[in-house]
């Protein structure tokens, strides 16, 4: 892999886990997720992003596909809890040790409950954040839910 490695793709290294790395440059102005699937030329219901809750007062991730987005109830229901509202973009980033734009759901710096949609399912490989800005990473969507130490719910909206 050229360049410098992140937290994601190191733990998909040490782990033995087949993926590919998908690199492009971030521009200015679109949403992360919609741009990487318009720069790798991919369907956006292959490209998941990865959001950060807040559950009855405790962080949570949720990765659903950029085409749609994070119905929070459902999130609050697949991990038992009652309410969730976005979580503050200091508090995600402090958590997972990523900057908003580039939060992998692999490799944070606290493992945080993870909710990964039941429609990556449908997929033999889904992208998600490579850990930075501008990277993705192509990987089974067992080995992500996997190594995310996910549970797999219908959380997109």
């Amino acid at each position: 892999m050229a360049g410098k490695g992140t937290p994601a793709t190191a733990l998909l290294v040490k782990k033995g886990v087949a993926h590919r790395v998908h690199s492009y440059t971030h521009g200015d102005g679109q949403a992360y997720g919609p741009e990487a699937a318009e720069r790798l030329g991919l369907d956006p219901e292959r490209v998941f992003k990865t959001l950060v809750a807040d559950v009855d007062g405790a962080l949570t991730v949720g990765v659903v596909p950029v085409a749609a987005t994070l119905d929070l109830k459902a999130l609050a229901a697949a991990v038992g809890g009652k309410r969730a509202k976005m979580a503050d973009v200091t508090a995600a980033e402090r958590a997972t040790g990523y900057v908003a734009g580039g939060i992998s759901p692999l490799g944070q710096r606290k493992h945080l409950p993870t909710v990964v949609d039941a429609s990556a399912e449908r997929f033999e490989t889904v992208f998600c954040s490579g850990g930075r800005r501008g990277l993705e990473i192509e990987l089974a969507p067992a080995d992500l839910v996997l190594l995310a130490g996910a549970r797999v719910a219908p959380i997109a909206g």
